[in-house]
């Protein structure tokens, strides 16, 4: 990263995406990156973060910041209660939707306690950028105008829209704010729900300096999990979330007839899926029950032959385990559920594609896998997926802030 001022990197959720993009951006910023994380993290991440030279703020700095972080945590308490006493009740429309507006209401305030954060941390300093990396799909002006400080903003997915009381409170008219989407799926979503605000297509996931898997270590990758050379391994990486379609590679699985290695690592899991897994007599279940560190993860790449990506139809978010797959090398086996992924993969020659919801098809994707192995992706295909290097977002985000506030006036 060039130019003056820091690198403010703000992840706002717990449940937030992979700390792998969040370090790599500290990386790129040498040394003059801010990582706010209030409520702190795993001890791996937070090393990983310290190990680049980044500043760490894993708790709310200033009173203003204070006062917001334990609003957001009460509203979200209060957000969590209403979803379990609303939850499996036949209710009118706007009761049902009322625990989701709670919540939407306690990220605004999350993100703003972490932005006036990462104001006060700043002081007088003018920052080269502030990113929400995990930002809410509503409220953005709010959270703008609470935390004090203009930022760019990550929305992976809208899953819930605001109410029309809450749409009028969020007026624009603070500090600058812009939208960044992973896909143009998203990002129509987006506009759906804040027609007046700025968004743009920006890919979230980045590539590494780190070199791929070589062969030696693939080797001894398998041979560490035990899996022979002539027999598939398959990974299936990340928690087991609902637009995910778990049950369709449970039933093909069943379906194949030979022996198969399956590398699970993540969480959360499905213990019910895990155990008809379990009871498949040719699978054979390598198990990582949490969330897996880097070093894991990239072991169960190394000794895969392929990578699944299996979800919901119409699942427009950005896959990071279609990034995972380009940085790995490893041989892609995606289902069709989203139009412009199926269009950038198809005839890839390292991706293949399946029938969304359709255990047979996959099932016979996975042997026509094992006879005839695709190639590995190189880093000419991450370039066609628009993938960018952790240098490349971080500069990408210096100019789009600069852009955004003009004279470098955080209050506009």
């Amino acid at each position: 990263m060039t130019g003056p001022g820091r690198l403010v990197l703000i992840e706002s959720r717990a449940a937030g995406h992979s700390p792998r993009v969040l370090a790599a951006l500290a990386a790129a910023a040498r040394g003059r990156a801010v990582v706010v994380l209030l409520g702190g993290t795993d001890h791996d991440t937070a090393a990983a973060i310290t190990t680049t030279g980044a500043w760490l703020a894993d708790r709310p700095a200033g009173p203003a910041a204070r006062v917001f972080w334990a609003a957001a945590r009460a509203t979200g308490r209060l957000a969590a209660a209403a979803i379990r006493v609303t939850r499996g009740r036949r209710l009118p429309r706007a009761a049902r939707r009322l625990p989701h507006q709670v919540t939407l209401l306690a990220r605004c305030l999350a993100e703003a306690a972490h932005l006036a954060t990462a104001r006060t941390v700043l002081g007088d300093e003018r920052p080269a950028a502030v990113v929400v990396l995990t930002a809410s799909e509503a409220l953005h002006h709010s959270a703008a105008r609470l935390g004090g400080l203009a930022h760019l903003r990550f929305v992976h997915e809208v899953s819930t829209g605001p109410a029309g009381w809450l749409r009028r409170l969020d007026r624009p008219g603070g500090p600058a704010v812009r939208v960044l989407c992973p896909t143009d799926g998203v990002r129509v979503d987006v506009a759906a729900n804040a027609p007046r605000l700025a968004a743009r297509v920006r890919a979230f996931a980045v590539l590494g300096p780190e070199a791929p898997p070589g062969e030696r270590e693939r080797e001894t990758a398998r041979a560490v999990f035990g899996i022979p050379p002539d027999e598939q391994a398959v990974a299936l990486v990340g928690g087991w979330w609902p637009h995910k379609d778990i049950p369709t590679v449970a039933a093909a699985l069943g379906k194949v007839n030979r022996p198969l290695h399956l590398l699970v690592a993540g969480h959360p899991l499905d213990a019910a899926l895990l155990g008809e897994i379990q009871a498949i007599g040719q699978v054979r279940l390598h198990l990582i029950a949490r969330r897996a560190e880097e070093a894991e993860i990239r072991a169960v790449y190394a000794a895969a032959d392929l990578a699944v990506v299996a979800r919901r139809p119409g699942v427009a978010k950005e896959s990071g385990l279609v990034t995972d797959a380009v940085r790995h090398q490893v041989p892609l086996l995606a289902s069709d559920h989203d139009r412009a992924l199926t269009q950038a993969l198809a005839g890839s020659g390292w991706a293949r594609l399946f029938t969304t919801g359709d255990p047979a098809d996959l099932a016979r994707a996975l042997d026509a896998a094992h006879l005839n192995p695709a190639r590995r992706p190189t880093a000419a295909d991450a370039r066609a997926l628009g993938l960018p290097t952790a240098a490349q977002q971080a500069e990408f985000l210096t100019d789009a802030y600069s852009r955004l506030t003009g004279d470098g006036d955080l209050t506009r």
